[in-house]
């Protein structure tokens, strides 16, 4: 063998499993974190193959002091896991990971090697997903009491960990590192921390710890503009055959990926879009829209078929958590029947990965205009939502109906969202005897002219939030054209009429993308979103 395959032979040995490592844990056992209570509980890490990893938990709790403890040895690749005994809620918690004593290089005396982490908190754990909805931030929410929210944001017993964004073609087993407090890192509820944090998050965290009176953990890993398969498995996409197209088409981009056409190219375009820009500001006229970027890398963009799930799921698993929440759906509104698959693959893909049949609930679509006020296919997508919901079962819809804009996709009110939200898992997940939804869609009977609905959800009655007539619902006939109709509360019911329905056979209410609504229950929470009929997406009888 020559010199120089030894030495490089040698530097690939050394690479692959390097000496004398210190022992470290995944980023997410850091000082101020937060531990899900009453679940088995998962520590791992890495340290030098074959060393073996003392792991112990010291927590003060109502009762007294909790204390377990656990040996493991790391195996060749220098990986090492330990899953403890579930815990109760309690606080001051020290998390201790001792590996054995290694000499120093210079003087060969043993040295400690062990990471202490303060400062632990057990209570429950929440991942908090999706696109930019869930990723608009407090400070970014001036007209939905951001500012004001996060002045009184200081809370102990609320923390916070962000995801940095990664989009990447393999499933990777840490975060990036990041400069914002929260970035890979856990850090108390404060303004400092608090301010770039998901609103929509912070508000859900802030309602849990509030009624739960335990501490509570929140991991934000969020991209806006992302689509669900993006946050999806490549095997959970690959196995299903009406997904799978998503993995194929990625495979062919790569294949045909040429990075050096694609530069050239992107050059060529930025200089045609340069001249155009200087000549329109000779002429006193604005520069033209989209400017030109370089395409990345078949796998490694944002809205890439798994490359999200790669770079911000992956890394956090197994992780222990109660669940998670999900605001996302706009960039899939395009194939809002596909929807009903894709979240529902999305959520058991996860479930399967963490090998826990986690709570999830996600945000249901909020009005509006998209491009066409009175469109449909958000109203489908939101269909869609609560289809997929239904299906995985342990999942929910927060409705929002009552906050949307017609010209902003990021409404601002994001207190009632996280509530809703705390309420779906307040109800279903702690089991608390609240009301966590709005009239729900029961049956409908005709009777003539008139479509008689029923509601579940009846939170004390139902109501009109404003306290004027109803508005949102439309009737359709034997033609299934559907029309503006009236509808009036009768007892626990809604009586739909038109003057233009002879015989009542269907009825639908907020089915737009920008429904105009306000039928709600007495706990103050809208209705959903409803129809009665079957038609299929995209070809419905025009409206008259």
């Amino acid at each position: 063998m020559s010199l120089s395959r030894f030495m490089i032979l040698l530097a690939a040995i050394a690479f692959a499993a390097p000496a004398n490592a210190e022992i470290k844990p995944h980023v997410l056992f850091s000082d101020h974190m937060v531990l899900q209570r009453d679940k088995p509980l998962v520590i791992w890490g890495t340290a030098d193959p074959g060393e073996e990893v003392y792991v112990s938990l010291s927590v003060k709790t109502a009762d007294g002091k909790r204390e377990e403890g656990k040996a493991v040895k790391a195996d060749q690749g220098g990986k090492w896991s330990v899953k403890l005994a579930a815990f109760p809620a309690g606080t001051d918690g020290v998390l201790t990971i001792k590996g054995e004593e290694k000499p120093t290089p210079k003087d060969k005396k043993s040295v400690p090697n062990s990471v202490t982490i303060k400062d632990v908190l057990v209570g429950e754990v929440w991942i908090a997903s999706g696109q930019s909805n869930m990723e608009w931030s407090l400070q970014a929410s001036p007209k939905g009491g951001g500012p004001e929210a996060i002045k009184t944001s200081a809370n102990p017993n609320l923390r916070l960990f962000m995801v940095p964004k990664n989009a990447i073609p393999a499933p990777q087993i840490t975060t990036l590192p990041g400069n914002g407090p929260t970035d890979s890192k856990w850090a108390l509820s404060s303004p400092q921390s608090s301010a770039g944090f998901s609103a929509v998050a912070y508000f859900f965290g802030q309602e849990l710890e509030k009624t739960l009176k335990v501490p509570v953990g929140l991991i934000g890993t969020y991209w806006g503009g992302t689509p669900a398969e993006a946050w999806t498995s490549k095997e959970a996409l690959q196995a299903d055959p009406e997904l799978k197209y998503y993995v194929e088409s990625l495979e062919q981009r790569k294949k045909t990926y040429d990075p050096a056409k694609e530069k050239e190219a992107y050059e060529a375009a930025l200089a045609k879009w340069k001249t155009a820009a200087e000549e329109a500001k000779k002429a006193g006229k604005p520069a033209p829209g989209g400017q030109p970027r370089l395409r990345s890398e078949p796998g490694k963009g944002s809205g890439d078929p798994s490359s999200l799930y790669n770079g911000m799921i992956a890394p956090l698993i197994p992780f222990t958590v109660r669940g998670a929440i999900w605001y996302q759906g706009e960039s899939n509104a395009g194939k809002p029947i596909e929807y009903r698959n894709l979240y529902a693959t999305m959520i058991s893909d996860w479930r399967k990965r963490w090998g826990d049949d986690f709570s999830f609930y996600c945000v249901q679509l909020a009005p509006f205009n998209a491009g066409n006020p009175d469109g449909e296919n958000w109203a489908f997508l939101r269909e869609a939502q609560a289809i997929a919901s239904a299906k995985v079962k342990n999942a929910g819809v927060a409705v929002i109906t009552d906050v949307g804009d017609a010209t902003d996709i990021h409404p601002q009110q994001k207190a009632p969202v996280g509530q809703r939200l705390a309420y779906l898992a307040e109800s279903r997940t702690y089991g608390l005897k609240i009301e966590d939804s709005g009239p729900a869609y029961k049956s409908m009977v005709a009777d003539g002219p008139k479509a008689v609905v029923s509601f579940d959800h009846l939170g004390g009655g139902l109501v009109a939030q404003n306290g004027k007539e109803l508005t949102g619902f439309t009737l359709a006939g034997e033609d299934k054209v559907f029309h503006p109709a009236k509808a009036v509360i009768e007892g626990d019911t809604v009586v739909v009429t038109s003057d233009k329905v002879q015989k009542a056979v269907a009825v639908r209410y907020g089915w737009k993308n920008f429904p105009v609504v306000n039928l709600a229950n007495k706990a103050g929470i809208p209705a959903t979103p409803f129809r009665s009929d079957d038609l299929p997406f995209g070809v419905t009888p025009p409206k008259k």
